[in-house]
């Protein structure tokens, strides 16, 4: 006869929520074990007791057949004494002792629910709340750890006998699945009705979606409660409903997202190759950034105007499903705009009476329930580059999941950016970047930045010893780390620093060999007061050296030159020392009283911080191409340059690349360390001559982007001789135009170097807290060396 064993198992990682306790309770029964399973703030806690093979028999596969919402990252066990008994069950669960174990995301509704919710005969036909264990809210309702209902905002829904009873039995899809609700226990839909400021009112006598069906059909816009907050929605063939929505947000030129009904109306509007389709319909369903097919009648052009992509999520929430129509229903629309629901800078709203007040300028009505949001959750957005995903924007779907590290690291807290600021806790080999944020600059923002720093504490067990922030002496992030450090240490990370870091990270380097970094962005705080943002840095975690940059030029007038692309092409020419003629796209619709005065601003240098941005010099060339002259919302005029370049790629017979552009390189004498500089003047003067020989703005866009390319391959090549590096960082919000991307990916392969590019975590500000917190636990110090001093690079000191 077999000998009797006990075993103690831990399991960590995303292990509640998913239904763990039942797989193991099914798992330990089919064996014929005996004991028990609970959750605990370290994870499910295991003991199991029978023949030593059947409990070898359990343990040996309990990771590979986990359930699919499952992500183990460790099991531990040992064995114990045998206490005898008989029987498996599922234990309470232990609360105390620090949190650590991992929090589900938000996950899309199943299969076998969506087919209970179109299923007359099933007792949960139409219930807009409809989950089970592996689908549904985790992340947004928690509350507190380990996870069970009383510690989600469904602790105010007692289950009714029928759900209780699911919840209790083992061989049910909702055994233990926390949300679990039905029409008699769960929570309640209301449409209230109250545009043009009248006090709203709850439209009674009618279904609340079959309503809200019906006025969306006629054009009004609503606001709908979501998982993680209000989406802002109307009928996206409609262009009067989306310019209404447009002008109510305050939303400038700034593309919408679209929902489409299912994946034929998405495949009908854009391309898509089998990785978009796997994101559309996986349980995480971003918005997914799609090339639109030309010609094909579908949203307004309002939507997204002069853009060649369209954001496209399909439904993930029953709601979602019940508002385009069950089969039967009366027709609605097919394609739906849904945006964050707030004004244009501001966080996302979650609550009811928030969402009455604050969205009642903007919505004719409001689709709302009595279930909480503990945690706002923005959708995530995604695009695919060289049929691998680049994420944009990390938030629903993703947060809170948690990024391996290299090394471990003190428990660390870096406060990201002000432009897409995400926040970043971290300890041991686990980083854990909070949902996405927003711009620090509207007092919302801020307080939803504290609220959130406080909840992912919570949910990860983290209390910070070692802050990080931004070195930028404005930035809000910054102040609140200066207010909030209490005496413990605050390393202030220079910007790209950060930006390389975080791409280190998610590859899985240690740091113990630099990279040659390309850091593209539009603006980051430099050691010498300037803007950078055109920067190639020979970087480890611990410190850089700046081997390379665009050549300076005013910015004139801050935010003004951002806003205004025009003004930074006039400021390139200048530089050039190109006349400002007439027949230039940059001159000639502009008065001359306004030109004489930014001459004189850029003559005396009033209100002008000298840059090295290229994000400025991708604002500058589609200014001066005539692409875009005035910027409604961040990188437009890139976003446009980017779109003209793909055209000309796409137009037949056209040869972007006949004529190169090229920067000028002006390289230190020997034995000097001043950093290599390169100055577009040539590149500029070229884009005029082809301006006036009639070169057609798409191709002077397509060269733009060649000569980009170009740049980045000299410059890496140069950094390899000079320094035998041959590992290459491609970082910054510039990476996100995926032409440049895969442009420079290509061309510095073919060179024989290894390139890396972000892929978990945003190339732009959203992954830039993960990246401070990396190079603020390497060098374990209180201060970053400071404007002229030197930094200090593997034991060598290296000129800044």
């Amino acid at each position: 006869m077999d000998s009797v064993q006990r075993r103690r198992v831990t399991v960590q990682g995303v292990v509640q929520g998913v239904g763990f306790r039942p797989y193991v309770y099914a798992r330990a029964t089919g064996l014929g074990l005996a004991g028990h399973v609970t959750n605990t703030p370290e994870g499910v806690v295991t003991e199991v007791e029978g023949a030593a093979a059947a409990v070898s028999a359990f343990c040996e596969r309990l990771a590979a057949d986990a359930p699919p919402l499952a992500v183990v990252d460790a099991v531990d066990h040992c064995e114990v004494p045998v206490v005898g008994g008989a029987g498996f069950a599922i234990i309470a669960s232990r609360s105390g002792g620090p949190a650590r174990t991992l929090i589900s995301p938000d996950t899309a509704t199943c299969a076998a629910c969506l087919a209970e919710l179109a299923d007359p005969a099933d007792r949960r036909h139409r219930h807009p709340f409809i989950t089970c264990t592996h689908c549904g809210p985790r992340f947004t309702i928690v509350t507190g750890l380990p996870y069970d209902r009383a510690q989600t905002t469904m602790a105010g829904f007692p289950m009714c006998p029928d759900c209780a009873r699911e919840y209790a039995d083992p061989a049910d899809r909702r055994f233990h699945a926390q949300p679990v609700a039905c029409p008699a226990c769960g929570p309640r839909l209301r449409l209230l009705i109250g545009s043009g400021g009248r006090v709203p009112y709850e439209l009674t006598g009618t279904d609340p979606v079959a309503g809200a069906r019906r006025m969306l059909a006629r054009g009004a816009i609503l606001a709908v409660k979501g998982l993680g907050g209000y989406h802002l929605a109307c009928d996206a063939t409609r262009p009067e409903a989306v310019a209404e929505l447009r002008r109510r947000k305050a939303r400038g030129d700034k593309p919408f997202a679209v929902m489409a009904r299912d994946l034929a109306e998405a495949e009908r509007l854009a391309h898509l190759g089998p990785e978009e389709r796997a994101l559309l319909t996986g349980s995480v369903r971003p918005i997914v950034l799609l090339r639109r097919r030309a010609g094909v009648p579908g949203p307004a052009e309002e939507v997204a105007p002069r853009s060649p992509d369209l954001g496209v999520m399909l439904p993930y929430t029953p709601l979602h499903h019940l508002l385009f129509g069950l089969p039967g229903d009366p027709p609605g629309p097919a394609l739906l705009v849904m945006t964050s629901g707030n004004l244009a800078g501001e966080p996302i709203v979650t609550e009811e009476d928030e969402a009455l007040e604050r969205l009642a300028g903007l919505a004719d009505g409001w689709l709302t329930h009595d279930r909480p949001i503990h945690i706002p959750c923005d959708d995530s957005v995604v695009r695919v580059c060289d049929g691998a995903e680049l994420l944009v924007r990390r938030s629903r779907g993703y947060a809170p999941l948690p990024l391996p590290l290299p090394f471990p690291v003190p428990a660390t807290l870096a406060t990201g950016g002000d432009l897409k600021n995400a926040l970043c806790l971290g300890e041991g080999r686990r980083a854990w970047l909070s949902a996405h944020i927003g711009d620090m600059d509207d007092l919302a923002t801020q307080i939803a930045f504290e609220r959130a720093e406080r909840q992912l504490e919570s949910v990860t067990g983290v209390s910070p010893v070692l802050l990080a922030a931004d070195r930028h002496p404005g930035y809000r992030s910054g102040r609140w780390a200066d207010r909030h450090a209490a005496g413990r240490p605050l390393v202030r990370v220079q910007h790209h620093h950060a930006h390389i870091a975080a791409a280190l990270a998610e590859h899985g380097l240690d740091g113990g060999r630099r990279v040659i970094g390309v850091a593209f962005d539009g603006t980051g705080y430099g050691d010498d007061g300037a803007v950078w943002g055109g920067e190639v840095l020979l970087a480890d975690y611990a410190g850089y050296t700046r081997f390379a940059h665009l050549a300076y030029v005013p910015l004139p007038g801050g935010d003004a030159a951002v806003h205004r692309p025009y003004r930074m092409a006039l400021s390139h020419l200048r530089a050039a020392g190109i006349p400002w003629d007439p027949d230039l796209p940059c001159t000639s619709s502009y008065p001359e009283e306004e030109l004489r005065v930014l001459s004189q601003q850029l003559e005396r240098g009033l209100n002008c911080v000298a840059t090295s941005s290229m994000g400025r010099l991708f604002d500058a060339v589609s200014s001066l191409a005539g692409i875009c002259q005035y910027s409604g919302y961040e990188a437009q005029a890139a976003m446009e340059l980017e779109s003209a370049a793909l055209r000309a790629a796409e137009r037949p017979g056209s040869s972007p690349g006949r004529l190169p552009y090229a920067f000028a390189l002006n390289r230190p004498a020997p034995g000097h360390e001043a950093p290599v500089t390169a100055d577009p003047a040539p590149l500029l003067a070229s884009v005029v001559a082809d301006l006036r020989a009639g070169v057609d703005p798409s191709v002077i866009a397509a060269r733009f982007h060649a000569a980009t390319t170009g740049l980045v391959a000299e410059l890496c090549v140069l950094a390899r001789e000079r320094h035998a590096l041959d590992t290459v960082v491609l970082t910054g919000g510039v990476f996100a135009n995926t032409l440049l991307s895969s442009a420079c990916a290509r061309v510095l392969r073919e060179r024989g170097f290894t390139v890396l590019r972000h892929r978990q975590v945003p190339p732009n500000d959203g992954g830039l807290a993960l990246g401070q917190l990396m190079v603020a636990a390497a060098r374990g110090v209180t201060d970053p060396p400071q404007r002229g001093e030197a930094h200090v690079l593997g034991g060598s000191r290296q000129s800044a």
